[in-house]
């Protein structure tokens, strides 16, 4: 139990100070003083918030704790300093808990006045403060997440939009081919039949059919790519070879024969062989040799949008626990892959330590991080410059640098960088939450640390992750 306080110690601490003897008479009847030795705890964090202190004398420390860790808010020996039930009176308080730890780091005394007792003396004596201060409150809190809210919602649209535009690509090709590759197939069935019913000999059609499977294996072997002027003489000297075989459809074919990489040494061969049976041949083969590119084509895009889909469940981890051990780098190269469409000229340099160990993280937390750190970087260089993604071991942590080639952060904002609602985007463009949300993860969530370097040439923001679990 403490002891009462003196009315005119009350009246010296600035919370009293311009009360009437009347309310500093209804204080001091519903409070008390309490001493707590050096060391001692006031409160505990999280239990039930039934008073508000006030210091007296000595030094107090303010600490909230998160994920395991203990952060000092505030150590002060300022007299009148107050911490626990400071909003005992608000309606839109909600539960009351302390949210910190009060600590004595000397011999303190303190004013207790309780909760329900501090609440009834505001309520009662200063009405319209309750209302004012209730509605600031509550005004605080629909904003921010109102504000967060839509950030995650403008983070999801434009992954929405580079993933839609990432899909639309193979598979607007997928269906061309497929059209395409229906008309061929008629176009060889056709063929097929002009052969047959010529002069040809069963003999002859099983050695064209040998012609046409060597075709394809040829078409089939990695080559080097032709330059353009490489590929045009080629293509010239194949029509003049066609057309002095006197075949009508040679600036058709030779393309398709160039590209497959079959010279005019091959379409002699095929000349020896079925010889009248020359043009429906060359046009046979040049229709197989398209099926087999259009195949390719349809193969190649449906691998991407394949691709695309492993990227986005690598990205959201839905089917996976929500921690786990967690290579780093798929996540950072399905991120890549979300925001594709919006790196537009940008060079990706990765620069990855394939040693690195796993992680336990919360991976599709930690996606929400490079996201924003990828997007930040992507705005920063304006669509042209070179952006490296790094990671190495420093001790027992990962560590991940995401490093542009921009202008770098301006002086004005680089204390305040971290902070809520602070960006250096232009109005409109940027809430300013997503650092804020990426420090919170990084450090709140996973113990680990974010900082960053800047200067003129560019800047680097580092996440240090620890390798064991808390």
């Amino acid at each position: 139990m403490g002891t009462p306080i003196d009315v005119e110690e009350l009246r010296t601490l600035f919370l009293f100070e311009g009360m009437t003897p009347e309310q500093l008479a209804e204080v001091t009847a519903s409070s008390e003083v309490r001493t707590y030795p050096a060391g001692s705890t006031v409160y505990r964090a999280g239990e039930p918030s039934n008073a508000l202190w006030v210091l007296l004398d000595g030094t107090l420390r303010l600490v909230r704790h998160a994920d395991g860790e203990e952060v000092v808010v505030n150590e002060t020996d300022y007299r009148g300093s107050y911490a626990g039930a400071v909003r005992a009176f608000a309606t839109s308080a909600g539960a009351a808990a302390y949210p910190t730890s009060l600590h004595a780091v000397t011999d303190c005394r303190f004013l207790r006045y309780a909760a329900d007792d501090f609440a009834a003396f505001v309520q009662k004596w200063f009405p319209m403060a309750v209302h004012l201060f209730d509605g600031l409150y509550l005004g605080i809190r629909t904003t921010e997440a109102t504000v967060r809210q839509r950030e995650h919602l403008a983070q999801l649209g434009t992954l929405s939009a580079n993933l839609a535009h990432e899909l639309n690509n193979p598979a607007a090709a997928t269906v061309r081919a497929a059209g395409q590759l229906r008309d061929r197939v008629a176009h060889m069935r056709q063929k097929l039949g002009l052969i047959a019913s010529g002069p040809v000999d069963p003999e002859m059609i099983a050695g064209l059919m040998a012609i046409q499977e060597r075709a394809v294996e040829i078409a089939a072997k990695k080559r080097d790519p032709l330059s353009p002027l490489q590929e045009s003489d080629l293509e010239d000297a194949m029509i003049d070879h066609l057309e002095d075989l006197g075949f009508d459809h040679a600036v058709d074919v030779a393309p398709v024969f160039v590209a497959a990489g079959l010279d005019t040494t091959f379409v002699d061969d095929v000349a020896a062989e079925v010889g009248e049976a020359l043009p429906s041949a060359l046009a046979w083969l040049g229709y197989t040799l398209e099926t087999e590119a259009l195949m390719d084509e349809i193969e190649d895009a449906s691998n991407r949008i394949s691709t695309l889909v492993a990227s986005v469940k690598q990205y959201t981890h839905l089917d996976q626990a929500a921690h786990q051990e967690v290579d780093l780098h798929p996540g950072l190269d399905s991120t890549l892959v979300m925001l594709g469409h919006k790196l537009g000229e940008i060079e990706v340099h990765r620069d990855y330590d394939t040693t690195l160990p796993p992680v336990p993280a919360f991976a599709a937390e930690l996606n929400q991080v490079w996201t924003n750190l990828i997007d930040n970087a992507v705005d920063a260089m304006k669509g042209h410059g070179t952006l490296t993604l790094r990671t190495h071991l420093d001790g027992d942590h990962a560590v991940v640098d995401v490093t542009d080639t921009g202008h770098g952060v301006p002086e004005d904002v680089r204390g305040r960088l971290f902070e809520p609602f602070v960006t250096t985007k232009p109005m409109g463009e940027g809430s300013g939450l997503g650092l804020d949300n990426a420090k919170r993860i990084i450090e709140k969530r996973h113990r680990g640390t974010l900082t960053y370097t800047t200067g003129p040439g560019g800047t680097t923001f580092s996440a240090r992750l620890p390798l064991s679990s808390a």
